[in-house]
């Protein structure tokens, strides 16, 4: 077996454990059994459920039988962990809308086909869900004293703020996550949980319940959460989530996301996202310090990210979107590719009857795209040769556009210089 525990702390991924030494011994006699959580919070997971779940598969790599969880049972209740109020409870069914999306996802990443160690989807709802409310006070409550959880940072936090407080259902979810850890150590041997740091009150609730209820010891084993260097959450854009649907958030945005990482946090997300080795994410943060405007270590962390989320074929479609702002052909570009390029420069509308007939003056368009503010500058920028339409050279300044300029039969892409853009839509 490898020395996870040893890689995990090269890649910045080890923040705590319950018994590192015991743990570091146990995973050295031989493979075993881990989980992580992935509560139906929306129907799709996002960049910052990528840490757990990339564990789950380089546990799997190291020869481990991960389990991944979507929580059935849990996604409607909702964990307090990192929240500053209560969540909005969903309903029946939108989590069962949300597992099934999710599903998916999980299993786009683990293997579930492998010989030796196949990865496993479950979900609590299965065993949570039968169980009654008295079972559940006598069976499990029992075995937690409030003092310990009322001392967990989540609860704590939320409970010093008087305007706000903690409900009797949030405040009971780590007795739910902890029966989900007594379960799957039962029922299938599991003895590691994984997750970030944030949910480690959730996690030694689950360590404590299995000891007391099955004599047995199991682990916990957290990373640290996933932030830029002015601590702020990874994951988040001025437009919202990054979400792995890519229906939610395209492969093109997704591939932008990432290529445009700050230097001060390209390298860590290279350790802790990617599988690349020590040898090549050395050779690229040496790369970066010698020549940090190449972003060769960002565009690798892109490449990386788009195939392993969305696939080669995805990560292509990409990067031809990512060449045409800068000046790249547009043939074989399809429309939902153009769709994602034309949402990044500024977008007027066009009245179609101006293109028919003859056409309507090139200066003109220029014009009300905005890239010039007169006819006159229009025409000085086309008679000096640096307007652009759909990515080629209008070499006379006297040209018209035509309908049979229409890229899909509705935009016209502009283009003043190198990095100047514009679109006109058709009505």
């Amino acid at each position: 077996m490898s020395d996870i525990l040893s890689e995990l702390d090269w890649r910045g991924l080890y923040a705590d454990s319950t018994d590192r030494d015991a743990l570091a011994k146990r995973l050295a006699e031989g493979p075993t059994t881990l989980y992580a959580g992935f509560d139906p919070t929306a129907d799709s997971l996002h960049v910052g459920n990528l840490v757990p779940l990339l564990a789950l598969r380089r546990f799997q790599r190291a020869g481990h039988h991960p389990i991944a969880l979507a929580g059935g049972a849990t996604g409607m209740v909702g964990d307090p962990s990192g929240k500053s109020d209560e969540r909005n409870l969903q309903t029946p069914d939108q989590v069962a809308h949300n597992i099934a999306a999710i599903r998916g996802q999980l299993t786009k990443f683990l293997d579930f086909d492998a010989a030796a160690n196949p990865a496993r989807l479950v979900n609590n709802g299965d065993w949570i869900g039968p169980i009654s409310f008295l079972e559940f006070l006598r069976d499990t409550g029992k075995y937690i004293t409030v003092n310990s959880m009322v001392a967990k940072d989540s609860v704590r936090s939320r409970m010093e703020d008087r305007g706000t407080g903690i409900s009797f259902t949030e405040f009971s979810y780590m007795l739910l996550q902890g029966y989900d850890f007594f379960h799957l150590r039962k029922t299938y041997n599991c003895e590691l949980q994984v997750g970030a740091t944030d949910q480690w009150g959730n996690i030694t609730v689950g360590t404590e319940l299995t000891r007391k209820k099955l004599g047995a010891t199991v682990w916990g084993l957290v990373f640290p959460l996933l932030t830029k260097s002015d601590g702020s959450k990874y994951g988040k854009t001025a437009t919202g989530t990054v979400w792995l649907d890519p229906k939610k958030t395209s492969p093109y945005r997704f591939y932008q996301f990432f290529v445009n990482a700050d230097d001060a946090d390209v390298v860590k997300l290279l350790k802790t996202l990617t599988f690349l080795s020590r040898e090549e994410i050395t050779a690229l943060e040496t790369e970066l310090t010698a020549n940090p405007g190449a972003r060769a270590a960002q565009k690798a962390l892109a490449r990386e990210m788009t195939t392993l989320v969305h696939g080669p074929e995805a990560l292509a479609a990409a990067l031809k979107a990512s060449e045409i702002l800068f000046g790249g052909s547009l043939e074989g570009v399809t429309e939902a590719i153009f769709n994602d390029v034309v949402g990044e420069v500024p977008t007027k509308d066009l009245e179609k009857v101006r293109l028919e007939g003859p056409g309507a003056a090139i200066a003109d368009l220029i014009v009300q795209s905005g890239l010039e503010a007169s006819k006159g500058a229009a025409r000085k920028a086309l008679e000096a040769g640096g307007i652009y339409l759909n990515n080629v050279r209008v070499p006379d300044h006297t040209r018209t556009v035509t309908v049979a300029d229409l890229l899909f039969g509705k935009h016209l892409l502009l283009r003043k210089g190198k990095r100047s853009y514009a679109v006109l839509t058709v009505k």
